[in-house]
């Protein structure tokens, strides 16, 4: 993905590692193996909610939105006063009153007159995602995050790594370990995802080390003698 991580990649090893299990259950029935088949380009298509569908029916093709969405407002990324980010989505009228009487303390919004139903709303996105970011940016996002969720309003924190580092809860979820690398020292790395509760699994290493298995795989499994392994080592061939 453009400007992202390869998301293919990862999220094909999370369907095969379902179908691993898919295969594992069935042959525990039959007794028989088979052929897991996943395709990079198959796991992200699966990820394109209704656009397959709507095209199929409308001949529609969804194009690029950036951080909102075409079938609600506010629904996008908006800048606090700190210099930081919130995600605010009010996917009904009921959120959106929520939002302007309960958080901004603008019950006038929410008037069928202006923004209370969702078409003028969807009408109008601009005008409301200004008022809504005039707001946040009038506050700190632990304001706006407070006002949100005692208002009942979907929020979340844009979070940079910096403070996913910094959030206790991160913490005490386990989401950050620290291993101590031969060589490197002590490096902080992701936690064990999903949890089981009974076989939580841990992370003892983060990867072997620069040539570490270098003799065992050329002399146990390809058969190469040692005297000839120290002729190539001598020649800085491994």
């Amino acid at each position: 993905m453009p400007g992202s991580n390869p998301l293919g990649d990862y999220m094909s090893g999370l369907y095969g590692a379902i179908g691993i299990m898919l295969a594992l259950r069935q042959r525990q029935k039959t007794g028989r193996g088979q052929m897991i088949d996943v395709g990079i380009y198959e796991a992200v298509f699966r990820q394109l909610d209704e656009i397959a569908a709507v095209y199929g029916m409308f001949g529609r093709i969804r194009e690029r939105e950036g951080a909102g969405t075409v079938i609600a407002c506010p629904h996008g990324h908006f800048r606090t006063k700190d210099d930081k980010w919130v995600a605010i989505a009010c996917t009904t009228d009921k959120m959106f009153a929520r939002l302007v009487e309960d958080a901004m303390s603008k019950p006038e919004l929410a008037s069928s007159g202006l923004y209370g139903i969702k078409a003028k709303r969807l009408a109008a996105r601009k005008e409301v995602d200004t008022l809504v970011s005039q707001w946040t940016m009038s506050l700190n996002r632990e304001e706006v995050m407070q006002k949100c969720i005692d208002a009942e309003v979907p929020i979340g924190q844009i979070n940079s790594i910096a403070d996913i580092f910094a959030d206790p809860h991160f913490r005490a979820r386990g989401d950050l370990v620290t291993i101590t690398v031969p060589e490197v020292g002590e490096v902080v790395a992701p936690g064990v995802f999903p949890r089981l509760s009974r076989t939580p699994g841990r992370i003892t290493s983060l990867g072997p080390r620069l040539g570490e298995h270098t003799r065992e795989v050329l002399g146990s499994l390809l058969d190469i003698a040692p005297a000839e392994l120290k002729e190539l080592r001598n020649s800085r061939v491994i």
